[in-house]
């Protein structure tokens, strides 16, 4: 009888430690509420926009984008690592660049450089990168009066910058879109790199051709546009861009270095 209860109080603690165990090694799930407070939001329209040309998510998974822009004198080349946006401009005579801390030029030839290279630099990357580029950090969202051009409305989303954010913080950028199928389809923005000062003057490009890359929608060509008083008028010029590759791999950060012979940009 002895040896029976010790044996039954025996099996007890040992259930009971086993029971204590288990409760220990699971762990909590997180919240549902946690999980949406660290994700970033945007305006309902914007990602309805970014998902009319292909989704964020896409954009998001990859590395590096790689365009020509037709020029007569030979095609413009631009290279930008995604993540870090490190950059490569290759032109028939100059290259310009950033490794992430510096911006440089290099002149192939006799012929010196005219422009701003800190200016120039991801201009293009800048614009060829919609509406994608405007998921970055340090935008605010607001409200835009709609653009009416040629009897047809278009809806637009402001874009404004936190101050330190890029080379002109005080840029300004109205996104409109197709009401209909929520495709871009004209950006107007403002210029303050030169000034350094706010400026009232938009400058517009419009977005019709799109193309297919790796399931992104992104421009076959864009057309800059003459204005008066803040509304465009006719179109003064159109870019084509070609051999256009978006990839998952990430590009040889060598590529970005400073080569030899080419002087920082001040």
């Amino acid at each position: 009888m002895r040896n029976i209860l010790f044996l039954f109080i025996t099996i007890s603690i040992l259930s009971c430690k086993n029971e204590t165990k288990n409760e220990t090694v699971k762990s909590p799930e997180p919240s549902v509420e946690k999980q949406v407070e660290n994700k970033k939001h945007y305006p309902e329209t914007l990602v309805k926009i970014f998902d009319a040309h292909g989704g964020l998510d896409t954009w998001n998974s990859m590395n590096s984008l790689t365009f020509a822009q037709v020029k007569e004198g030979g095609n413009d080349v631009t290279t930008t690592n995604l993540k870090n946006r490190k950059i490569l401009v290759d032109m028939p005579k100059y290259a310009i660049g950033s490794n992430g801390k510096d911006i440089w030029l290099k002149n192939k030839g006799e012929e010196a450089y005219k422009g701003k290279p800190k200016f120039f630099y991801n201009l293009m990357f800048y614009f060829y990168s919609m509406p994608f580029i405007l998921a970055d950090d340090g935008i605010i969202y607001g409200d835009a009066d709609p653009l009416v051009f040629e009897g047809k409305t278009y809806p637009g989303i402001k874009i404004s910058y936190e101050y330190g954010v890029g080379e002109s913080s005080g840029d300004e950028y109205v996104l409109y879109y197709n009401p209909e199928t929520y495709k871009m389809e004209w950006l107007a923005y403002t210029v303050t790199y030169f000034s350094k000062e706010k400026s009232k003057d938009l400058h517009f490009r419009r977005y019709q051709n799109w193309q297919d890359v790796s399931g992104l929608q992104l421009p076959a060509t864009m057309a800059g546009y003459a204005t008066e008083n803040n509304v465009p008028t006719k179109m003064s010029r159109e870019d084509t861009f070609v051999n256009v590759k978006l990839s998952k791999e990430i590009p040889d950060a060598t590529l970005f270095d400073v080569p030899e012979g080419a002087t920082i940009a001040k």
